[in-house]
């Protein structure tokens, strides 16, 4: 061992290696890739966040629909099932003719106006949850509110139109409970015009 060792090297640490604890040389960022990434990555936060609230926004819209929607159709298997009560009380009403209905006196007449009374309370009742009777006589035929049943020749309205509700129909809200059971008119068909017979006697004296 020469006078040049120096005590590193005696201590088999090779001449010019960092000394322990010193700090490591680093390589130099650059600052423009630097603020690209940053700015990629805000990029990305923004759109998540974006994404986040478009989500909270749809679900927001979405529970406010049905909840509407539970509020308005929530009786719709109650109502379905009232109309079979509305449809005895009319026909218990259309069973009496318009002549004994005009001349009834005493209990018939009391029991005539019980039934309608306690029709036009049901149809009231029935209103006050969004369900409305459906009256289509004398409007066009329409599929979606309406079934036709049979046809009748008429030509005092255009084709198409509902001459006779066999039985009434009924919404609630935009949705249809039940279709209307109807008669549709149907235009008479035409009869053949005969042509006039020739008259071979033109031009005779």
């Amino acid at each position: 061992m020469t006078d040049n060792e120096t005590a590193s090297e005696r201590e088999g640490v090779p001449a010019g290696a960092p000394e322990e604890g010193a700090a490591a040389p680093t390589a130099q960022t650059d600052p423009a890739a630097t603020a690209q990434a940053l700015s990629g990555e805000i990029a990305g936060l923004k759109d998540k966040v974006l994404r986040g609230l478009a989500e909270m926004e749809n679900l927001r819209r979405r529970t406010e629909r049905e909840v509407a929607d539970a509020r308005t159709y929530g009786v719709t298997s109650f109502a379905r099932e009232m109309l079979t009560v509305a449809d005895n009380l009319r026909r218990a009403l259309d069973s009496v003719p318009d002549e004994a209905r005009a001349t009834a006196e005493g209990p018939l007449k009391a029991l005539i106006e019980g039934i309608e009374l306690t029709e036009r309370d049901l149809l009231a009742s029935l209103g006050r949850f969004g369900v409305k009777k459906l009256d289509p006589l004398g409007q066009k035929f329409d599929p979606n509110l309406h079934q036709a049943m049979y046809e009748v020749p008429d030509d005092s309205v255009p084709s198409g139109t509902v001459k006779q509700v066999a039985q009434a129909g009924y919404a609630i809200g935009d949705r249809v409970l039940r279709p209307a059971l109807v008669g549709v008119s149907k235009a008479l068909p035409k009869e053949a015009v005969e042509p006039a017979p020739a008259n071979n006697n033109v031009g005779a004296k």
